[in-house]
């Protein structure tokens, strides 16, 4: 098992990842999923440690399954 901030590093990085990928800056991003720009650069920073319903919310709006960015952890 991972420590704690491994798996929110590894969460962090796979956003980044997808949200890149999709061409959407931190801001598209945080204003889709109604968050603060400044909590979705924690996320991809891995010093944040979002609920369930926010790893939700940001997988759909990237386009992804919640799988896709936890599969690396």
């Amino acid at each position: 098992m991972q420590p704690p901030s491994n798996v929110a590093r590894a969460l962090g990085k796979a956003a980044r990842e997808y949200r890149l990928r999709k061409g959407l800056t931190q801001q598209e991003v945080a204003d889709k999923c109604g968050l603060d720009i400044s909590y979705v650069g924690g996320i991809e920073r891995g010093q944040r440690n979002p609920t369930l319903g926010v790893i939700h919310g940001l997988a759909s709006v990237l386009g992804v399954k919640v799988s896709d960015l936890l599969k690396n952890m």
